[in-house]
């Protein structure tokens, strides 16, 4: 009886320990969700704003923002003035100043506006607005830069003539902080401020007037290629802030306008839906065409960095190497790699190259194109400066004639193997240096009236559009190419003005 008393007593402890356990998860249970729900409640209240809008004061303030007339528009004149100085004259801050007094956001706010509440008389307001602001805008930047006799290309404007992805984040993330900021009760106006310099759409139409002045009075392609980069990165902005707009006024749900006739009313909805698609969809196809861009130059350039490095002379193929995105689908985007005058790269390491560039993501598809020069047999270099030598030698004294050919009979063998090929050596600078418009080469000779040398001068022309610093850096590397390349000790690079 004692044993079975002591096995009751034993079991019944046993449950009680697993009835104790079950509360304890149940309770532990229930404090996580009540932990999970006040997280929940707490982020809600945070994030929350739209029991802090203010719905008519909102509309009217935009409605308010759209026309173009009067005061805006001489404010909207002054500032792409203000603005084509500061890009002409390569200063950041006054762009900065141009952009804070730009009414450039009021059209755009109207069509995202117009769209999301269907309202049609607004956003043919809007848009004949938006159609004046552009036009005002590139005529002042062309007007300024056509007739501005210190007109010239600087960083800040070639800056915006290539939107990457970034830009569309910039724009569509601007435009959430700008409409958000809008519809609060007292408008934040230092967000308003922020998000014009941010979404900066006042300097890419200061680089559509300046591509179109280039075109009139240089060179057309190159003035359109400007003109359309900077009116592609001024569209991005206006989709994705409008975008922007039309989103977070549905998700705070300002009222649809409304229509005595109801046949009126489903007719406009159904354009206003239809303007929305139109809106969207190019937003999208946007967004992926610059992603994807944006991908193949960063997977470029790692594949460069991490997978050349370990080629003899790899220091001079990096720095050489160059790649192309292409978005049309006949035409493959490539990665160009040059090694004139150098080891040729074996036809093996090409072939592991092109394997490497499979575990790229965007590189799978793009093509690796291999400079090199085959030619073992170095042509001879044509005579054509002896008679630069000749009349330098015949303004010597009788001795420094005798030192001088002397010299050359003794290393005439040397001079020989240094002859540069100029043929091939115009081909080679033309691939590796775009900016070069002309090369010229001579020997000449040099005296300190104590003896005698020979130096070899190279003498460049850089393109015009080129920048300085540009020019600085390129030059050098030229210099160090053609030492390199024909083994000279000693040579000089001019540059022509």
């Amino acid at each position: 009886m004692e044993e079975n008393k002591s096995n009751f007593s034993e079991e019944e402890n046993k449950s009680n320990k697993e009835k104790t356990v079950d509360q304890t998860k149940k309770a532990i249970k229930q404090e996580a969700i009540g932990l999970l729900a006040s997280v929940k409640q707490f982020f809600s209240d945070l994030l929350d704003f739209r029991d802090d809008t203010d719905r008519d004061a909102t509309i009217l303030a935009i409605k308010g923002d759209i026309p173009f007339k009067g005061a805006t528009a001489w404010i909207l004149i002054c500032s792409i003035f203000v603005a084509s100085v500061g890009l002409n004259a390569n200063s950041t801050a006054v762009v900065i100043g141009a952009m804070l007094i730009s009414p450039l956001m009021g059209p755009i706010l109207g069509i995202g506006l117009s769209v999301s509440i269907n309202d049609i008389d607004t956003l043919r307001k809007s848009l004949v607005n938006f159609g004046v602001m552009i036009f005002l805008s590139v005529l002042t930047a062309f007007l300024f830069f056509w007739l501005f006799p210190l007109s010239e290309e600087s960083s800040e404007l070639l800056a915006r003539t290539k939107p990457d992805i970034r830009d569309v984040l910039i724009a569509f993330f601007g435009g959430l902080a700008l409409i958000i900021a809008r519809t609060k009760k007292g408008t934040i106006a230092s967000v308003i401020f922020g998000v014009a310099i941010a979404t900066a759409l006042m300097p890419p139409l200061c680089t559509v007037g300046y591509g179109l002045s280039v075109a009139l009075e240089e060179d057309f392609a190159k003035g359109m290629k400007f003109a359309l980069g900077a009116m592609y990165l001024f569209t991005i902005n206006t989709i994705f802030i409008a975008l922007a707009t039309f989103l977070v006024l549905k998700v705070l749900n300002f009222p649809m306008l409304k229509y005595a006739n109801s046949e009126k009313r489903r007719r406009i909805s159904r354009i206003a839906t239809f303007l929305a698609i139109i809106v969207m969809v190019p937003a999208m196809w946007t967004f992926v065409e610059v992603l994807k861009e944006s991908r193949f130059e960063r997977d470029a350039r790692n594949f460069i960095n991490r997978e050349l490095s370990a080629l003899p002379h790899a220091d001079y193929i990096i720095k050489n190497a160059s790649y192309r995105y292409s978005d049309d689908d006949n035409v493959l985007s490539s990665i160009q790699l040059n090694s004139f005058g150098l080891d040729e790269i074996p036809e093996s390491t090409a072939a592991l190259l092109k394997a490497r560039m499979k575990n790229y993501d965007a590189l799978k598809n793009v093509n690796l194109v291999l400079n090199q020069n085959r030619s073992k047999n170095l042509e001879s270099l044509k005579y054509m400066e002896q008679i630069r030598y000749r009349d330098s030698i015949d303004l010597l004294s009788q001795s420094d004639k005798i030192v001088f050919l002397e010299k050359k009979l003794r290393s005439l063998s040397k001079l020989e193997e240094q002859q540069i090929p100029f043929d091939n050596l115009t081909k080679e600078v033309k691939i590796n240096y775009e900016e070069v418009s002309r090369i010229s080469y001579a020997t000449v000779i040099t005296s300190n009236f104590s003896k005698i040398d020979t130096l070899s001068v190279f003498t460049v022309k850089w393109n015009e559009n080129s920048k300085e610093e540009s020019i600085v850096k390129q030059q050098e590397k030229l210099s160090s190419w053609l030492k390199q390349r024909f083994d000279l000790d000693s040579l000089v690079v001019k540059r022509e003005k």
